[in-house]
């Protein structure tokens, strides 16, 4: 025994608890095209989310006979609890969804729009230069709930009070809160505990959970089993919503019961670009995601197999990219209910030789501009995919952290 070590294996449905390996065998493989850990190969369900726990009820979801869509608002739901730094109910949905039966690709777009009442106006009025970042003011309608309804509608098959029962479960009796949502979670104590409410449903006694401790949300845990019990509409025009307009009203916000009933995501068509054979889709603003899109066409113009991967000049090309498509997107991506983007025309080849001709190989942008002429007129992530090829790509997020939608 003293030549050797114990190592445990943790492993669902593995039946192993524990084998006994010699050092030698521990050694890390080198010198070879594959990683140490080898890629996750599944033939009947797979899940990725930022979180174990998540990625489990997804997963468990499937077996259970659930679609992956089923386990992605599932999953979803659970990463709300789990990690509410990064994403929640109050936040905004986008996702794509493959439909093996159809052989059709899906886009749903699932945020919400500004108050009525609020208008460029009165920020002007009341001596404001831009939105500000945390409190009432910048809060818009949270489209999540109207997301997953209208995504189970569509493509779920579990009753939705199972999809969400593992979350409700979760926020009843506990789960270990893990190491960054705690780092992430005492830095917005400060910021935010100055809002009502907010230390009495996100704090211990008014401070952050710490690592490894077991945070409860019995809140959440009444939300969402009225959620499952009334639909979606127990959100956007029941107690709820009423509940929202009523705080917003009371503390200087402009949210209204009207805008939660009101609301209404829509389904989108998803937008393409081909990166040396490979089709990559995005969802169209309002959403951000056609800048990776630009990125790609920018990046097409470059023999990435003469360049070292995370040399300086591969870091170099990439972030010169970014700032060229970030610049066109503060210009040009908004509601397209009132000012439509040129999505063909940014995300064309021709465009992008015009804005990779700005790159100077040899000196960093200091500042760049958007392009010119084109009016032709931090979040969490997961995927699933199940036995039937149904895949799902969801992005969910409060968009500033644990601040407003």
């Amino acid at each position: 025994m003293a030549a050797c070590k114990r190592v445990f294996l943790a492993g669902v449905g593995l039946g192993l608890s524990m084998a006994m390996v010699a050092p030698a065998m521990a050694d890390r493989i080198t010198g070879r095209d594959f990683a140490t850990r080898s890629e996750v190969i599944a033939p009947e369900a797979m899940a990725a989310t930022s979180h174990p726990l998540a990625t489990q009820i997804a997963l468990d979801i499937m077996k259970a006979g659930g679609t992956a869509m089923d386990a992605a608002i599932a999953a979803n739901a659970a990463l709300g609890l789990m990690e509410p730094t990064g994403n929640g109910i109050g936040g905004d949905l986008f996702a794509i969804v493959w439909d093996p039966e159809t052989g059709k690709l899906h886009g749903y777009n699932g945020s919400g729009r500004s108050p009525s009442a609020l208008s460029l106006q009165w920020f002007q009025d009341n001596g404001y230069t831009d939105v500000p970042q945390r409190g009432p003011l910048p809060v818009t309608v949270p489209g999540t709930v109207d997301g997953w309804f209208a995504l189970h509608e569509r493509f779920g098959r579990m009753p939705m009070a199972d999809v969400l029962a593992p979350t409700i479960r979760y926020a009843r009796n506990g789960h270990p809160v893990h190491e960054l949502i705690a780092y992430y979670w005492e830095r917005s104590i400060p910021v935010l505990g100055q809002y009502p409410g907010f230390l009495e449903q996100f704090s211990v006694d008014g401070r952050a959970p710490a690592k490894g401790e077991m945070w409860r949300n019995p809140g959440l845990a009444d939300t969402l089993q009225q959620l499952a019990e009334g639909g979606r509409d127990a959100f956007y025009s029941g107690d709820i919503a009423r509940t929202i307009g009523e705080y917003m009203q009371a503390n200087g916000g402009f949210l209204s019961y009207e805008d939660m009933a009101a609301h209404q995501g829509e389904w989108v068509d998803p937008v393409s670009v081909n990166y040396r054979g490979v089709d990559v889709w995005e969802i169209p603003p309002n959403g951000q995601g056609i800048a990776a899109l630009q990125m790609l066409q920018i990046l097409e113009g470059y023999d990435f197999s003469q360049i070292e991967f995370g040399s300086a000049e591969h870091v170099h090309l990439f972030v010169e990219a970014k700032k060229l498509a970030f610049a066109d997107r503060a210009r040009y991506y908004a509601d397209p209910a009132f000012h439509p983007a040129p999505v063909e025309r940014l995300i064309s080849k021709e465009y992008a030789a015009q804005r990779r001709a700005l790159i100077d190989p040899a000196r960093a942008a200091r500042a760049v501009d958007a392009g010119a002429n084109l009016n032709q007129g931090d979040t969490i992530y997961l995927t699933t995919a199940d036995a039937s090829g149904m895949m799902v790509s969801l992005i969910q997020s409060n968009y500033r952290g644990m601040a407003a939608a």
